[in-house]
């Protein structure tokens, strides 16, 4: 079978948007389809091992660029890739902006739009309604039930499985096979000694940067490793680290997907302070929809996870493998974070849980549920 993906995102970026979109690209051909994706922008000036090196991803696929003029809004580049695709004989369309989803059901090609987010502006609303009135439209994939739930009441329409499949993002989990313990992994990345904290993922407002600011500063004697983000705001938070007189907390910028899983397991304990307000890329809140990746890559690294109690990131933790803090209450960090590390045998029994739980979330689970029952459809 044959499956044209389309995005908007650019590639390469650092965005979770770009990366994920690589991450199922990967999945799918792993279960033995034939891929290729459609993507926005001029073709850029990398080879092939550095795009996989950056993604962390293993086989070589096909990635055609398309020029879009930018007073279009992606409708041209959307509208240009579903018709590349079909020349190029696409069994199914498995697609993210809107504008696409809604020309490829419209015109009957057979179409999976995966949601992250509620249509924005004065046409996204209208491309939903499109899509979901096309003869193409054979499965919607919203990330987490809050989004589902939200979809359903904004557009009085049933939202039920098979059509609809909830999924969330996932993760690579034979990449985190083997890990060294924690003090190896510090020393292998020449890193402090010292029980480690950490943070992985961008710097955007909303991710509770303030708040592990404060816990460092209260823990001078521990280490905070915070790896991700943005040179610009990554230089800003150096600076800011440094003006608070804290010494304990190193930033490493951003560090390739390839190598996550290593620095991740350089950490005792890992930090999900999200808020209540959490931006993303695009610049919109994320916080009652959001399935961050890193959350199942924390998991996948099998340490103690602390996070904040908001209801969207309940749907995969639980207390068995988490624990919960009062969103944005830095008192009710400390004190969570105080009970662990005098607990070496409760960071065990979480992170055990947690690398147990996420089996059922890597990509290629993610890419085989998605696409479940289309294949008898074709036959």
């Amino acid at each position: 079978m044959r499956i044209a993906f389309i995005s908007a995102s650019r590639v390469p970026s650092r965005s979770a948007n770009s990366i994920e979109v690589m991450k199922v690209c990967q999945a799918f051909i792993d279960l033995g389809y034939e891929a290729r994706i459609w993507v926005p922008g001029p073709r850029p000036e990398i080879e092939w091992p550095e795009l996989a090196e950056f993604y962390g991803i293993r086989d070589h696929f096909a990635i055609h660029w398309l020029w879009s003029i930018k007073k279009l809004r992606r409708y041209d580049f959307c509208f240009r890739a579903v018709m590349r695709a079909r020349r190029w004989g696409a069994d199914v369309y498995y697609i993210w902006p809107f504008q696409a989803a809604a020309f490829a059901s419209r015109l009957g090609f057979p179409t999976l739009l995966e949601v992250h987010d509620r249509p924005q502006g004065h046409f996204g609303p209208w491309l939903f309604k499109q899509f979901l009135a096309g003869k193409g439209a054979r499965r919607i994939l919203p990330i987490t039930d809050a989004l589902r739930l939200w979809l359903e009441r904004a557009y009085r329409v049933s939202l039920e499985p098979p059509f609809t499949i909830i999924s969330p993002s996932g993760v690579d989990l034979e990449r985190y096979e083997n890990l060294p313990e924690p003090e190896v992994a510090r020393e292998r990345l020449g890193l402090c000694a010292s029980f480690t904290v950490g943070y992985t993922g961008h710097l955007y407002p909303g991710r509770g940067l303030d708040l592990m600011l404060e816990l460092a500063r209260r823990y001078p004697s521990m280490n905070f490793l915070w790896a991700g983000g943005e040179p610009p705001a990554v230089e800003r938070w150096r600076q800011r680290v440094a003006n608070a007189g804290v010494h304990n907390l190193k930033l490493l910028g951003f560090v390739p997907n390839e190598d996550l899983p290593l620095v991740q397991s350089a950490c005792e304990i890992l930090l999900l302070p999200h808020e209540r307000r959490v931006t993303a890329s695009s610049g919109g809140d994320i916080a009652e929809f959001t399935s961050p990746m890193k959350l199942f890559e924390y998991m996948a690294a099998g340490r103690a996870i602390i996070t904040s109690d908001l209801p969207v990131l309940q749907e995969v933790l639980n207390p068995s493998n988490a624990v919960f803090a009062s969103t944005g209450n830095v008192d009710a960090w400390d004190k969570v974070l105080q009970n662990l590390v005098a607990n070496p045998s409760r960071r065990e029994a979480l992170g055990a849980k947690a690398r147990a739980d996420v089996e059922q979330y890597t990509w290629r689970e993610r890419a085989r549920k998605s696409i479940v029952g289309l294949e008898a459809e074709r036959g």
